[in-house]
């Protein structure tokens, strides 16, 4: 059924496999009575199954909280950041500022968008060379179609420093050796051999780990949605505390400008 029927069908009804609030009863998550099933889940575990359905070990969530963790940076100059801090310099309100950070962290140079181009590389490379292709088959594929080899490079320094706290942090719950954080460690020595200086970045660290815990694309981009607003409310605070509009500014005489020379108003 499609078009208008499929719509009529719809019409003044939710359809849902997710859940439903019944007022003065109860609250149904994914199949499950939320405050008698599910009331010991603590928000991440909580947070997962909504957006998988499927249940995880603790080593599992142990590693997905490090993976938020280990990224909340409170630093304005970040470019996500400083639009929360921007938002707390102008007196806007906390959730305006924190849900435009967070929309901007999809950027796909960067951001979300350069994660999930990897997690899509990873398992696509990982089946193609157990299927007997070759690393730099799989990289020159990737080159052709996208341009670069997402996760590797790193804006102002090619290395990052969260790398080594969470492969040691994954190394003590026994998840440090999966096929796809195996992977792109091999793409690195490949890229590195192989004369490109493009070192991992933790994007690729948590798009392959993201992989070796199962999660399709669409699951690991829900999932890394909160990963980066711990860093942000401090932002947000520390420019709202300082004077209203003196995050960053900019004086006239440094901007460069080259447009027409200054005009007099004419009425």
């Amino acid at each position: 059924m499609s078009g208008p029927d499929s719509l009529r069908e719809r019409v003044g009804r939710l359809r849902t496999r997710m859940g439903a609030f019944f007022p003065g009863s109860h609250v149904v998550f994914r199949g499950h009575d939320l405050h008698a099933e599910l009331k010991d889940m603590d928000f991440l575990r909580l947070y997962v199954f909504g957006v998988t359905g499927r249940s995880f070990s603790p080593p599992q969530l142990d590693l997905m909280r490090a993976l938020w963790t280990y990224t909340s940076y409170p630093d304005a100059r970040i470019w996500n950041n400083r639009v929360a801090a921007l938002a707390g310099s102008a007196r806007s309100t906390g959730s305006l500022g924190m849900a435009a950070a967070l929309a901007v962290s999809e950027a796909h140079i960067y951001g979300r968008g350069s994660e999930i181009q990897a997690l899509r590389f990873f398992i696509a490379a990982r089946r193609a060379l157990d299927a007997g292709d070759t690393l730099d088959a799989c990289l020159r594929r990737e080159m052709e179609t996208h341009g670069r080899i997402a996760g590797y490079g790193r804006p102002l320094i090619n290395a990052d420093e969260r790398i080594a706290p969470i492969m040691a942090h994954a190394e003590s719950l026994g998840l440090a050796d999966g096929p796809h954080i195996t992977l792109a460690f091999a793409v690195e020595r490949h890229l590195l051999d192989n004369g490109r200086n493009l070192r991992m970045n933790y994007g690729a660290v948590v798009s392959a780990f993201g992989a070796d815990l199962g999660l399709s694309p669409r699951e690991f981009y829900l999932f890394m949605f909160p990963s980066l607003l711990a860093g942000m409310p401090p932002c947000f605070i520390d420019a709202a505390d300082g004077p209203e509009g003196g995050l960053f500014p900019v004086p006239c005489d440094g901007v460069d400008y080259e447009g027409p020379a200054q005009r007099p108003w004419i009425r």
